[in-house]
């Protein structure tokens, strides 16, 4: 099962262990997803926020547009 983190700054440093930050947009928000070697975070985030996140994050971003 997924898990949802509500935390930024939590989203950020599990990006240090996760392999692939994939990036997907919906309509007025984008969803960031952290593949770990067990669990699948997701948080949702509006477009400027996620931006800014995305500068932060220590892996490999994959964008799903």
């Amino acid at each position: 099962m997924p898990e949802e983190v509500k935390d930024v700054e939590k989203f950020v440093e599990i990006s240090t262990r996760a392999s692939e930050c994939r990036v997907k947009k919906l309509k007025d928000i984008v969803k960031l997803k952290l593949r770990t070697k067990r669990t699948l975070y997701t948080i949702k985030l509006s477009a400027s926020s996620a931006e800014n996140v995305l500068k932060r994050i220590k892996c490999k971003i994959v964008r799903l547009d």
